[in-house]
């Protein structure tokens, strides 16, 4: 299993196990993280998707890393999943990885967001194939906004979505 820690999360990288369990055995799925998952899991804007992720992972299961990962606060007493943060892929044969991210609404605004997105930029710089990672946003999600700011992305113009803009971010080694 690929882990990342920060500060205050853990990332764990989705596996194909994981996702059958997400959509199938929420016990054996909170097993598999070792965190509590709260009733309210997955965030609204990540649960349409994620038949679709299990279909990435049932076609390549060697994407491990390159799709979801869940975000599990560590506080002092047991640990939570809180979000998910990941990748629409792997990187493209021009070196860009396009990241996505979610947190359930009781987490927001304490800068979790920004952490988890933190967290999996480091580890996708870690690949020598990955030369930037963009992501997509509506202009008035100044949230969103800020966390990719936070994390020093720029606008480079806009989404592949009609209505969204598109921030990016490049290696600089």
């Amino acid at each position: 299993m690929i882990e990342i820690r920060t500060p205050r999360l853990r990332l764990v990288a989705g596996t194909l196990e994981i996702a059958v369990a997400e959509l199938e055995d929420p016990e054996r799925f909170g097993d598999l993280l070792r965190a509590d998952v709260p009733s309210e899991w997955p965030p609204s804007t990540l649960r349409d998707a994620l038949p679709f992720f299990l279909d990435l992972y049932r076609a390549h299961p060697d994407w491990s890393g390159w799709l979801g990962w869940y975000a599990i606060l560590l506080p002092e007493s047991r640990p939570v999943l809180c979000g998910s943060v990941g990748f629409k892929g792997p990187p493209s044969d021009a070196g860009m990885a396009e990241i996505g991210y979610s947190l359930l609404p009781d987490y927001r605004g304490a800068g979790l967001a920004s952490e988890m997105v933190a967290g999996i930029v480091e580890w996708a710089f870690r690949h020598p194939a990955v030369s930037s990672i963009e992501a997509e946003t509506t202009p008035d999600n100044l949230a969103s906004i800020r966390v990719l700011e936070r994390n020093g992305f720029e606008p480079v113009g806009e989404g592949i979505e009609p209505g969204f803009v598109r921030y990016g971010l490049k290696r600089f080694h």
